[in-house]
């Protein structure tokens, strides 16, 4: 171990003393010589900001039980009737103050580094601060902006009130503007370095958030419109577009556990690859077994002990596209077509992203090919595979070795797509770069008003399920290929909560698979073997032969937590799942910020200042 990463482990011992402070601790001018002194003395110390991204246990658990369109055992408390803000967590900002702290450094006589370093560090620096201050704007609105390591004495600075969101989102821009020119990396192996195109991808992400937060939820300022925030985000947008080695995957990657594994498709391998794919992975975390990088995916997502047992509604399930174009809810009795006939001719992520009836998983043993519902795990249905591994011996902790994408190009498409649109100048040639393209992957003809061309006609089922106030057909398919596209990866309730969807929270039907008899066996697959036996008996009053098939429902007068039977006018029944805390969204509209801890406003006070608290909190 050299003398810069020894450093690296003292120095932020020394920084982490405070980690949710923004109080200085003193770093002697050794220390700081051997920081600021050479490339290589920064390079180290910039490694640190690296631990702020997500692990690979973390991407592929993103969204947990914070989306609409998930079924889980249980939900977050933040949507439900009990949570307040005596009983959230400080909100911490140890880690901006590791960030200015280097910042500071940079622009102080000890660094002795050529320019070009000293702004390529800088650059990195600034991008990680844009991050912090992005999940800060999207978690509170409006914070205070701290732009150094405050001093010990520096109170009126240390405990000032927040400041407006267009303080904020202003130098969300400028730290990011200046990452985009002066980081010198372009590439790194893997991508997992921060480079221009991330820093591009980033202004894109944050200002279409804030675009679409200031234009639904009414909240535009003279300087900061909605307008001039979509235009920046297509203009960040565009930078990574017109960049000739960035693509979406075309490639399918090879499965060491399966011999031309029928789940596996361009679309998957993204998220299935050891090696990260970096034609569309701008920003990811490389897999390594034997650097002990590895996720818990396979635990996560096919357990029935851990995590939140978060599967899909079927509800969800409705809004994937048939790759003809048309809607798979414009078929005759949509709702009574069984599971293995609702997988043809489907969107090709659909059978790449829940299991499917060719779905095939090696090794047999507690795990097999059907959907995990006789367990829990999936009580829907559909059971979540796009993160995992398609082999037994990987549900278990710390056993997946798939890469995993923090940003990628396929969402710089939908962000420069939805932009576009929003301002009214989206053109067909540019629904076909960036939609199209999507879908075409997907396995779409290519046809207008799908692939080709912008759609005309609304869909009213994703209207009247999802989107209930958008009338624009364009604006619709653009947020139905959003949703799929990026499911689970972490972005649901942020686009939600910036498109003042928030009631989806509550409203949106938590429904599972269609069942076409009960008290009988049924296939979900086509292997031979009947999978499902559903009844309202108990376990002891099944027969002997379904016993391992049994998957129970509770009549409508129970208060238990389960599923239940609604009949279908078309003939069988459809699940239903139904909580006993159930899901809440307050007619206020409060949830669409968190509220400040009441910890952090009794320190306020403490000191002699005051913070205000979000609305309804």
């Amino acid at each position: 171990m050299n003398k810069y990463r020894i450093f690296l482990f003292a120095a932020l011992g020394i920084l982490a003393v405070c980690s949710c402070s923004l109080k200085e601790e003193m770093v002697n001018s050794g220390t700081k010589e051997l920081v600021f002194g050479s490339a290589q003395g920064m390079e180290s110390y910039a490694l640190s900001f690296y631990k702020q991204l997500p692990s690979l246990s973390e991407l592929s658990a993103a969204e947990g039980s914070s989306t609409d369109y998930g079924v889980c055992h249980s939900i977050s408390s933040f949507y439900t009737s009990g949570y307040s803000a005596e009983n959230v967590d400080p909100w911490g900002w140890g880690y901006l103050r590791t960030v200015n702290y280097f910042i500071d450094g940079i622009h102080s006589d000890v660094c002795t580094v050529p320019q070009a370093d000293k702004d390529h560090y800088e650059g990195l620096a600034r991008w990680f601060r844009a991050r912090f201050y992005y999940s800060k704007l999207k978690t509170y609105g409006r914070v205070p902006w701290f732009d150094h390591c405050l001093k010990n004495d520096e109170f009126d600075e240390m405990y000032k009130n927040r400041d407006s969101r267009d303080v904020i989102i202003a130098h969300i821009i400028e730290d990011l503007d200046f990452a985009a020119e002066h980081i010198q990396t372009t590439s790194s192996a893997g991508n997992t370095r921060i480079s221009k195109n991330a820093a591009y991808a980033m202004k894109s992400r944050a200002c279409l958030f804030e675009a679409s937060w200031r234009k639904y939820h009414n909240e535009g300022t003279a300087k900061w419109t909605a307008d001039t925030l979509y235009r920046l985000a297509a203009a960040a947008a565009a930078e990574v577009m017109k960049d000739p080695l960035v693509k979406l995957n075309d490639k399918v990657c090879q499965d060491s556990y399966l011999v031309d594994n029928p789940s596996l498709g361009a679309y998957r391998s993204v998220f299935y690859s050891k090696d990260v794919l970096t034609d569309e992975v701008i920003l990811g975390v490389q897999a390594s077994l034997v650097d002990l990088v590895t996720g818990d995916a396979n635990w996560y997502w096919n357990s029935p002990t851990y995590g939140s047992r978060c599967c899909l509604s079927r509800a969800f399930i409705f809004t994937y596209l048939c790759t003809d174009g048309t809607r798979f809810t414009d078929k005759a009795k949509y709702q009574a077509i069984n599971f293995i006939n609702e997988f043809t001719g489907r969107d090709a992520r659909l059978a790449q992203t829940v299991k499917g009836p060719a779905y095939e998983i090696a090794g047999g043993g507690w795990r097999d090919r059907r959907p995990g519902m006789v367990d829990g795990v999936a009580v829907t249905g559909y059971h979540v595979i796009k993160f995992v591994e398609d082999a037994t011996a990987k549900n278990g902790t710390n056993k997946n070795e798939n890469s995993l994408p923090i940003i990628r190009f396929a969402e710089v498409l939908l962000n420069y797509a939805e932009a576009k649109a929003e301002l009214g100048e989206l053109t067909d040639a540019e629904w076909a770069a960036t939609i199209g393209a999507l879908r075409l992957r997907a396995g779409f003809q290519n046809k207008a008003g799908v692939t080709s061309s912008k759609p005309t006609s609304v869909d009213t089922y994703l209207k009247n399920t999802f989107y209930p106030d958008i009338n624009d057909p364009v604006i619709l398919e653009i947020r139905r290929e959003r949703a799929i596209e990026l499911v689970y990866e972490g972005f649901r309730a942020d686009d939600l909560n910036r498109w003042k969807e928030g009631k989806n929270f509550e409203r949106v039907p938590w429904i599972g698979l269609h069942v076409p008899e009960l008290n009988a066996q049924f296939a979900v697959n086509n292997d031979d073997t009947k999978d499902f036996y559903v009844t309202y008996d108990d376990y002891s009053a099944v027969p002997s032969y379904a016993q391992n098939k049994y998957v129970q429902v509770l009549p409508d007068s129970s208060t238990e937590q389960g599923l239940r039977a609604d009949a279908n006018p078309d003939g069988g029944y459809d699940l239903r799942y139904e909580l006993v805390v159930k899901r809440k969204w307050y007619d206020d509209d409060r949830q669409y910020l968190h509220p400040i801890a009441a910890v952090v406003i009794s320190e306020y006070k403490n000191h002699g200042y005051t913070i205000d608290q979000n609305p309804g909190w």
